[in-house]
This record gives structure tokens, sequence and C-alpha cells, in this order.
């Protein structure tokens, strides 16, 4: 079975924009990558935005082919756009090369470190791609990245909680594969019933699946599937449970994962 994998794109204004909407800000303030970017001539801003933003729909449409060609000419212009390196990446995790895409992931990272997104993926390839040690790490780091992040709108808080909660989610079914039974269980009773997401229902279906008690997990999952009924809500995290092998049969699925 194919790694079912879903990167998260940055939400950001193209740096062109950026330029010309925000006051002229102190050198200082800026990182490197905006200021090798306000240096260009306007005209390659502007050619560079372009491309970027015709990549991004052909991206949305799953004209991959088509968006990586769009994406190397935004590349030619200016390389270092941490938004361009992550949708590359993306576009390189459909291919199904990896060591490409974890390679634009991590320059992304280097280039914009405390964005969460960025780091996001970098734990997701990690995940998806079973290197166990690994993930731990990244999830861990991407906790601590939404943990410094400021509030915003209700609408950003909502995306990041969500992001929260299933990168926890993610790392207690790390910790069952590196046989780290007593801390997978903790983190399983971390949220009651009345957290807003899918997570207590998951947590503690994982806990089951590990037990060997796969009815009670189906039926808890289940439960889950009737209070949040959007499949775009669910969607991911039953991506998860099948990517990992608790799940099984939707896609000739595997064997379920041993803890």
């Amino acid at each position: 079975m194919k790694p079912i994998f879903r990167t998260l794109l940055l939400c950001l204004l193209p740096l062109s924009v950026l330029h010309a909407q925000e006051p002229a800000a102190p050198a200082k303030e800026k990182r490197p990558y905006e200021i090798a970017f306000s240096n260009l001539p306007e005209e390659k801003r502007l050619e560079y935005t372009k491309k970027l933003m015709e990549a991004r729909r052909m991206f949305a449409d799953k004209r991959i082919f088509e968006t990586i060609d769009k994406a190397n000419e935004a590349k030619a212009i200016f390389p270092d756009d941490p938004e361009l390196l992550t949708l590359i990446g993306s576009c390189q995790v459909e291919f199904r090369d990896f060591d490409k895409a974890m390679a634009a992931f991590k320059k992304a990272s280097d280039l914009m470190p405390e964005r969460v997104e960025t780091y996001f993926n970098i734990a997701e390839l990690s995940f998806v791609t079973k290197n166990w040690a690994e993930a731990e790490t990244n999830l861990t780091k991407v906790l601590k990245l939404i943990e410094r992040q400021p509030s915003g709108t209700e609408k950003s808080d909502r995306a990041s909680l969500l992001i929260n909660r299933l990168s926890e989610f993610k790392l207690l079914l790390v910790k069952l594969k590196l046989n780290k039974a007593a801390e997978a269980a903790s983190m399983a009773k971390k949220y009651d019933y009345l957290d807003d997401s899918p997570y207590p229902y998951y947590a503690q279906a994982a806990i089951l699946f590990s037990q060997g008690k796969e009815v009670e997990a189906e039926n808890l999952m289940a439960r889950g599937s009737r209070i949040f009924q959007d499949p775009n809500l669910l969607s991911p995290w039953q991506d998860t449970m099948v990517e990992f092998g608790y799940v099984k049969g939707f896609f000739g699925g595997d064997e379920a994962a041993a803890p």
C-alpha cells in the first residue's frame, strides 16, 4: 500500500504582495530570503509571483506535472522562498520521491524555522516512511513550535488546534511503535470527550487496537464519526489509522500494526 501523505502548504501571501502592501521595515527585522527577494527588479518579483500563483492553482487541481514545471520556472527566478519549496516538496511526495521531498521541506524549514506547517511536513514524511525514532523527534518539535505561537484569529486558532491534536495523535502511535506503551496510554487520556477534535476517540481506539481489542476500537471510532460528521475533518485521522495499519480493508490494507 502506498503511504498516505497530506502536506500542509504554507498560507502566506506571495513575497511581492507582502513587499507591496507592508510598510518598509528595518533590514534586521526581515528574514534573509525576504531581503534577497526585495533586491530583485520589480518586473522579476511580479513575474515570480504570477508563476507561483499559477503553480498553486495547478496543484489544487491535481495537475502535478504542470505544477512542477511552473514551480521550476518560478525557482529559476527566485529559489529561496519557503512557500515555493513547500510546494515543490509536495509535488515530489506525489511522485513518491521522498528524498527530494525531504530536502525541499528541510530547506523551507531552514529559511523559516518557526513555521509550524513547514516542520509538520517533515514530521509527516518521517511518519509515513516509518522512521519512528525520527518521527518522534520531529513531532515533538512540531508541538513545541505550536506552543510558542501567539493566538490569532478564531480561524487560525482552530487550525492550530487541529494540527496540534493530529500531531499528538501521530506521536502517540509512534510511542506504541517504539514500545513506549505507558507514555502512549498517558497521552490517550490527555483530553476528554468534550474536546473540540476527534482526538479522544481515535487516541483511545489506538490503545484498544494495540491491546487486540479491535471491536471496541472500531466502535469507538464509529462513535467519533457520528459526532464529527465532516469528512474533511475526519479523513486525516482515518488516513493515519490506515497508514499505521490499525484500520484495514479500504485499500486492500496491510496487516495490523504491531506496537
